[in-house]
């Protein structure tokens, strides 16, 4: 199976990769993360990402748009549902391509942490699936995540706080105030 990877990052692609390898999946990874904020964290966990998979040998395909404005156009003014529409954001632009360009099935890294909402993650996927005709991958791979997160530490690989939104940010440091 010839397998397009969203991915979000290095530490949450590891055990992904891992995983769909066992079962001799043929993996591309594919960067479109316009969620990401502000911009030397965008570039960080891209470069990041870069360097890991250049030394695994896993071909990137990198859809570059840093996409402050259209993430907050998507989201706005309706932020409290924004994860929805960010995972929809995200999944589309890497369904489309996969089907443009003859892969087999769609999937992204998000499903391996245990903090993103994975029911919608999976509903997204599988409407996105429908409409664009091409299988979305589903794979629980949140059993691996500490492991995953504990490779990324050996590797010494840029582990982010936050999910990379500005909004999930603030977050983080509201609860730190509290």
């Amino acid at each position: 199976m010839k397998l397009l990877l969203h991915t979000c990052c290095a530490p949450c692609s590891i055990m992904c990769i891992e995983k769909l390898k066992e079962d001799n999946i043929d993996i591309t990874s594919y960067w479109y993360n316009p969620n990401i904020h502000p911009y030397m964290e965008y570039k960080m966990r891209k470069d990041t990402l870069e360097n890991y998979l250049r030394d695994i040998s896993i071909p990137l395909i990198i859809n570059d748009n840093y996409g402050l404005r259209s993430f907050i156009k998507e989201v706005y003014p309706d932020i409290t549902d924004r994860c929805g529409k960010c995972y929809y954001m995200r999944l589309k632009d890497t369904a489309r391509f996969a089907k443009e360009n003859n892969y087999d099935a769609f999937s992204t890294t998000l499903l391996i942490s245990p903090y993103q909402n994975h029911e919608l993650l999976k509903k997204v996927g599988e409407e996105l699936s429908e409409k664009y005709e091409i299988k979305f991958l589903y794979y629980d791979f949140r059993p691996y995540f500490r492991e995953g997160q504990d490779k990324a530490k050996e590797l010494e690989l840029y582990r982010q706080k936050y999910c990379g939104c500005i909004f999930s940010e603030e977050e983080r440091y509201l609860k730190s105030n509290k």
